[in-house]
């Protein structure tokens, strides 16, 4: 059973992703005003669909930690593609932090910029992390809330990644708290799974961290207390 509500989930969310990208990418909604709102839609279509094929569903805590108007920065760990789905729900105004390889994608591609979303260069260096810290700042001046996976890609459960410098260059450009979020979502949706095993996502968000300048023991410090916060276990915190 297990295997046939998969094939059926991906036949929905590649369905679902398809058409919505014939729609935005052929140039019908490719506007800032009008592609987030439309990203919002994809997400809310593939999750419903996540719940009521697989029978997946997600319980939050700590949303309160985000401000109710106003920019945010949440370093998240990152298990799963459902982690890069949600917070388009969760989040009035998501700008995720993502691979430029995303922007090859046709159709889907065209949509990334004019929904605010921030493309990175992995392999760029110091110019792509320039650049990052740059269109981060921009999207904290517009009142965007930020969701940035610091261990850089995908990693197994119980195998966090060591994180990646960029989390600590926007927080100390934007003077923006951090927000650690812990997930278990590779539990029911691994990395590179092809079965969706039904169950219950957790999703913590933990009190917020002074930007790198301003936590005692400066940077590495605070490198070293997020790395400590993304490996609590979310359905025991909060």
């Amino acid at each position: 059973m297990t295997l046939l509500r998969s094939v059926l989930f991906n036949l929905w969310f590649f369905g679902t992703t398809t058409v919505l990208s014939l729609v935005g990418g052929a140039g019908l909604l490719v506007t800032p005003r009008l592609a987030l709102p439309l990203a919002r839609l994809w997400a809310r279509l593939v999750l419903g669909g996540l719940r009521r094929i697989c029978g997946i569903r997600w319980e939050v805590r700590g949303l309160e930690h985000v401000p109710a108007d106003g920019p945010a920065l949440l370093a998240s760990r990152h298990q799963s593609a459902f982690d890069t789905l949600v917070w388009l729900l969760l989040l009035p105004r998501c700008t995720y932090v993502l691979k430029r390889e995303l922007l090859r994608i046709p159709l889907f591609g065209r949509m990334i910029g004019p929904a605010g979303q921030i493309a990175v260069d992995r392999d760029g260096g110091a110019s792509a992390l320039r650049a990052l810290v740059r269109e981060a700042a921009a999207a904290a001046a517009a009142g965007r809330q930020i969701v940035i996976f610091p261990e850089g890609t995908r990693a197994e459960v119980g195998r966090p990644l060591p994180l990646q410098p960029g989390i600590a260059a926007i927080a100390a450009r934007t003077t923006l708290p951090v927000i650690p979020v812990v997930t278990d979502s590779g539990r029911l949706w691994g990395r590179r799974a092809f079965r969706k095993h039904p169950g219950v996502i957790h999703i913590t968000l933990l009190p917020p961290r002074a930007p790198p300048e301003a936590a005692p023991g400066g940077r590495a410090r605070f490198m070293q207390g997020l790395a400590e916060a993304l490996t609590i276990d979310p359905e025991r915190c909060g």
